[in-house]
């Protein structure tokens, strides 16, 4: 995508007045500029006059913010600049007073947008020239990501890199010819600041409009002619090996996961594509690929040992330094990877991990109401990770001499400490608590009873975690997202019965209850946010996937059929709504959504999965369940869109290339009749669900009345009864079934399993 906008970007570089050149992977737009003798550019400041007549500071504490729901939205609040929330109001004011929009995107958690709002937007000497010059406008990406995603192509098209906060400078009919993220208030580094960007674009807008607008007109044009779809033939097993072989040449072999530069990603899509790739050929590295990552990340830094959960990512290769956020759909998607290595190895550091994930979730991130908050922030206090670092002395202060000594050495505390200052590369004093090794291979090393040094692990940890509570805690973003909601939902469900804990699909039910009954309008269509008792907001593509994901796995741990009930009646309104009928593929936004520069078609698998990626293995999952084939050809056609894009580099859409492996290597349809609270059905159950079985969807026929529910929506069970009222298995494969049994051992033969 981003090669064919460069290619359509004609930007000229010979304006007299006006530069656009790439610099620190931002694009900047100025007057006046020169090169040095060394060739570096020089910025120089606009005219005094410009300046000496920009109006004096308003005088309301607040901007029009204060009446915004995003907690994000309310950081801006009482800044000085002008702001708006997007909407009609801020483009007619910009239109009428013939105004470029300044557009600033981000997040509540996003430590560089509390930098720029403290340094630049709480600054008056910015908000007058903001004020005077432009119409500012706030958005929250959580919020509005289809907003976010089309700028945020535009960025990265134009400058090879993007991140948050996002800059966009605009016409007033949304047309950017600005792109970048990260300002400061003044000029370092050679790069410019917004006191000088801003008058500088205020200035060429008033002198040199034509040249602005021409910029616009180029932009505007390639972007016009993009198409997101690229066509192919439906893949074949080639692709899922291809996919392999990438992962495998990006795999870090000494700290497990997958090289970038300069930071690394969990990337659960990926470790859910190995399990079921070494599933299917039974390739050994494909596992050790998945077994080395996840134990490495449980050592890490990029774990709490002492509070729990995953932050967001690591800015080193050995997980050790972490980004501080924590996010909700990091918690859901890095505890289902762990829930599935286990069901395929066993390893019980796996269940610890995700039971200790769902602690955090449930004791920091879950409302009153049963339903999920969005992320915690990196900072406390001004600092990104005071909350979490820890000097020597603090440690010893709180367990005591020895105690401290002993839990330093095991945790690798450094007296002068090992966490670095980003800025001066000089240590801090304080330390980012780690492991080397597992607990059990470090109670081997020392002769000590490993039970006996995780009890004492666990006392100590209980003592620091009361201590670290008495803290300042990192703010909390504390608004409720369908589609975040949906992931958590899908991770408690399968993991109910993979880890038999009853507990954890409880919560997944009042969550789902939570957001069905208070996200959706009258016609049942969704709604993509809840806080502070209001819902609001069209929902997107990955609202209603995500959602439906959490609802298939619900239905596949409790077999409610009132959640295969909303699963299909939300993939129905999806394929209505978003399903590009005359080429395939799924649009982010709605047909009935507000209309953007671009109509976005999203594939990639990244820390989250595509919208498009998790509609194909839904729409899969319920045509085998249901029997219904319109949802099986959908999918189909929605691969084949994408087909000629995901030859090209496969290892990027590992989510997409789980359910094509779904497709290519198809599993079993498993019915089972019986009375749902009888012993011998709850064996059975059991049985099945200790099995990794990927590709294998499960229904439950009741013998009572409740069969009637799901023979409306999977009419094939119709005549699947239990034999003798016994717990009775039909075992199916394209839905040519095998004859029943009532043998548990003979069910697992017939799937291949012992």
């Amino acid at each position: 995508f981003y090669a064919k906008i460069m290619k359509k970007l004609i930007i000229k570089f010979a304006l007299p007045l006006i530069l656009i050149t790439f610099l620190s992977g931002d694009l900047f737009l100025c007057t006046d500029t020169k090169a040095d003798d060394k060739g570096r550019l020089q910025f120089n400041l606009p005219s005094e006059e410009l300046i000496k007549n920009l109006p004096p500071d308003g005088g309301s504490k607040y901007n029009r913010l204060i009446f915004e729901k995003s907690p994000y939205l309310l950081q801006h609040a009482t800044n000085p600049v002008d702001w708006y929330p997007w909407g009609d109001e801020a483009f007619e004011k910009a239109r009428k007073e013939d105004k470029p929009i300044f557009l600033s995107i981000g997040y509540s958690t996003c430590h560089w947008c509390h930098v720029m709002e403290e340094e630049s937007f709480s600054s008056k000497e910015v908000a007058k020239i903001l004020n005077k010059y432009f119409v500012a406008i706030k958005v929250d990406r959580e919020e509005r990501p289809d907003i976010d995603k089309v700028y945020m192509n535009i960025l990265q098209a134009a400058t090879g890199s993007g991140g948050w906060p996002m800059t966009i400078i605009m016409t007033p009919d949304k047309k950017p010819f600005f792109a970048g993220t990260y300002f400061s208030k003044t000029a370092q580094f050679g790069k410019p600041g917004l006191l000088q960007i801003l008058p500088s674009i205020a200035e060429t807008w008033k002198n040199e409009r034509k040249k602005i607008l021409d910029i616009a007109k180029e932009w505007d044009t390639a972007i016009s002619t993009l198409t997101f779809e690229s066509p192919g033939p439906f893949p074949d097993n080639e692709i899922i090996i291809k996919t392999f072989n990438n992962l495998s040449s990006s795999f870090d072999s000494k700290s497990g996961g997958f090289l970038f530069q300069p930071v690394k990603f969990p990337l659960p899509n990926n470790i859910l594509f190995l399990i079921r790739y070494w599933n299917q050929t039974k390739d050994a590295q494909a596992l050790e690929m998945v077994e080395k990552t996840l134990t490495n990340m449980r050592l890490g830094g990029i774990y709490d040992h002492i509070g729990f959960g995953f932050h967001r990512y690591s800015t080193d290769h050995d997980w050790l330094v972490p980004h501080f956020e924590k996010m909700l759909y990091d918690q859901a998607l890095i505890s289902l990877a762990y829930v599935e290595a286990y069901q395929a190895t066993g390893n019980n550091l796996y269940v610890k991990t995700v039971k200790e994930i769902y602690e955090y979730v449930f004791r920091e991130l879950t409302s009153p109401k049963g339903a999920f908050y969005s992320a915690e922030d990196a900072d406390s206090e001004g600092e990104e990770g005071k909350f979490y670092l820890w000097s020597k002395k603090e440690i010893i202060d709180v367990l005591g001499k020895r105690e401290g000594e002993f839990f330093s050495e095991i945790f690798n505390i450094e007296e002068d400490g090992n966490f670095y200052d980003r800025i001066t590369g000089e240590k801090t004093g304080k330390n980012i608590i780690y492991l080397r090794d597992e607990l059990s291979s470090i109670a081997k090393k020392k002769g000590v009873n490993p039970i006996s040094l995780h009890q004492r692990i666990e006392r100590d940890r209980k003592k620091l975690f009361s201590a670290r509570e008495k803290r300042i805690k990192p703010f909390k973003d504390d608004k409720i997202l369908t589609d975040w909601n949906g992931l958590m939902i899908a991770s408690l469900a399968k993991a109910s019965v993979v880890l038999n804990e009853k507990t954890y699909a409880e919560k997944a039910e009042k969550a789902a209850d939570f957001i069905l009954a208070n996200l959706r309008k009258d016609n049942g269509r969704l709604l993509k946010r809840y806080r502070d008792g209001e819902s609001g907001l069209a929902a997107h593509l990955e609202d209603y996937a995500y959602l439906t994901w959490g609802l298939i796995e619900l239905y596949e741990s409790t077999f409610e059929t009132r959640y295969l009930k909303e699963a299909l009646n939300l993939s129905d309104i999806m394929i209505d709504d978003f399903f590009d009928k005359e080429k395939g593929g799924f649009f982010f936004s709605s047909n009935e959504g507000e209309k953007l520069l671009m109509k976005i078609k999203e594939i990639y698998d990244g820390v989250t999965p595509s919208g498009n990626s998790v509609a194909v293995m839904n729409l899969l999952r319920l045509s085998r369940i249901t029997g219904n084939k319109k949802y099986g050809k959908i999918a189909e056609k929605t691969i084949k869109a994408f087909a000629g894009e995901i030859e090209s580099a496969p290892h990027t859409y590992t989510y997409l290339m789980s359910a094509i492996d779904y497709i290519i290597n198809p599993g079993f349809e498993i019915v089972i009749a019986g009375n749902m609270q009888a012993s011998d059905t709850k064996k059975m159950l059991s049985a099945i669900w200790k099995k990794y079985l990927p590709n294998t969807v499960i229904i439950f026929r009741p013998d009572n009345s409740k069969h009637a529910e799901i023979i409306k929506l999977a009419s094939y069970v119709a005549n699947m009864k239990s034999l003798k009222g016994k717990a009775t298995a039909y075992v199916c494969r394209n839905f040519a079934c095998n004859l029943p049994t009532t043998d548990i051992k003979n069910m697992l033969e017939l799937i291949g399993e012992k």
